[in-house]
């Protein structure tokens, strides 16, 4: 198959069967895509399509964006993990008005040099939002052209990363590329998927290496596995008498980073002396339900402590909030904080029978 046919097998198979409804895909502008593009790492369109939305809803605009506060975009961003990304894209907003007059760079080169936009990501906007020739290389397109290719290793590995790129490069049309590009994300993600490939309708298969070789899920090869370390900690959830939660702004850096939390201690003496630094009296505590929370390096197993405390004349100063359960703030919550604090209010609130 040339490569005039690779891309003429695709948009014809996207003309009779391509994703046309994507909340991303109506009104599409450079501001949304980008948005899009930046939920969808490592997360399915399933559970991007609410949480976009919203988010969409919210901050309309890279104006609105830029302007926003940052607890306003992590409370948007809470549960879909990875809060780098949320980070980058308040930071890239800013520069985009302050740096680009509200218009986004119009080639990949210099898309790239906003926070938290690469290679394939600067395609995808280049691409599906401004018509540009321009190769994406995200985990659906990566699995369709390792597997037409049989390109042998892990796409992690610089030899593959480099072989991908550059048949993405080889296979783009000079026409119609926005569509070429959409085309290509949902072939992966609805025919060519990692363990249930649909060989027999989909329009690669005749020239297809990996069906030929009668080995589609061989390729591409998954990252060499490693058992995750365990790590533990002690998260007090600090419950003053009017039924709040004392919560600290973590740093911007590392684990959770900007992101609102109860203290992470290591044993049950960092607690008592945390309560004594601040004066606080320590009136009684009911251990919540242990958590586990899996990181991509490393497996945080939470035990959470509800303690009741008498704070005294202490008031929150700034990184410090007492929350209320039942008028929450707009907050970051890190997914298991949400589900701690979730844990606590029945405690705290308990919902009166009837």
């Amino acid at each position: 198959m040339t490569t005039d046919s690779f891309a003429s097998a695709v948009l014809r198979w996207y003309d009779r069967n391509g994703r046309k409804d994507l909340p991303w895909q109506q009104e599409r502008s450079p501001y949304r895509v980008w948005v899009s593009e930046i939920m969808l790492q490592q997360t399915q369109v399933a559970t991007v399509i609410p949480y976009y939305q919203r988010f969409m809803d919210a901050l309309p605009t890279v104006e609105a964006l830029a302007a926003a506060e940052p607890d306003e975009v992590l409370h948007l961003w809470t549960g879909l993990g990875y809060y780098s990304r949320a980070r980058n894209l308040h930071r890239a907003a800013a520069l985009v008005v302050q740096e680009h007059g509200g218009r986004f760079p119009e080639s990949v080169e210099q898309l790239m040099t906003l926070p938290g936009i690469g290679r394939s990501t600067a395609g995808a906007i280049a691409s599906l939002a401004m018509g540009l020739r321009a190769p994406i290389l995200d985990g659906n397109v990566k699995r369709v052209l390792a597997r037409y290719h049989a390109i042998e290793g892990w796409p992690g590995e610089r030899s593959v990363h480099d072989q991908l790129w550059a048949v993405a490069e080889a296979h783009l049309p000079d026409q119609r590329v926005d569509a070429y590009t959409q085309a290509m994300m949902d072939m992966g993600a609805t025919l060519c998927t990692r363990t249930r490939p649909s060989c027999l309708v989909c329009p690669l298969a005749d020239a297809c290496q990996a069906r030929i070789l009668g080995e589609p899920t061989r390729y591409p090869q998954a990252k060499p596995r490693k058992a995750l370390p365990v790590r533990q900690c002690l998260m007090p959830v600090l419950v003053n008498p009017d039924g709040e939660v004392w919560l600290e702004r973590r740093p911007d850096s590392g684990l959770w980073g900007g992101l609102w939390t109860p203290p992470q201690l290591d044993h049950h003496e960092e607690l008592e002396a945390l309560l004594s630094s601040r004066g606080w009296v320590h009136r009684d505590s009911t251990l919540l339900q242990p958590l586990r929370h899996t990181f991509s390096h490393f497996h945080l197993d939470i035990q959470p402590l509800l303690v009741r405390v008498q704070p005294g004349d202490s008031v929150a100063e700034a990184g410090q909030v007492w929350y209320n359960l039942r008028q929450p703030s707009r907050l970051g919550l890190a997914a298991p904080v949400k589900k701690l604090l979730q844990q606590a209010e029945q405690l705290v609130h308990p919902v009166q029978g009837g």
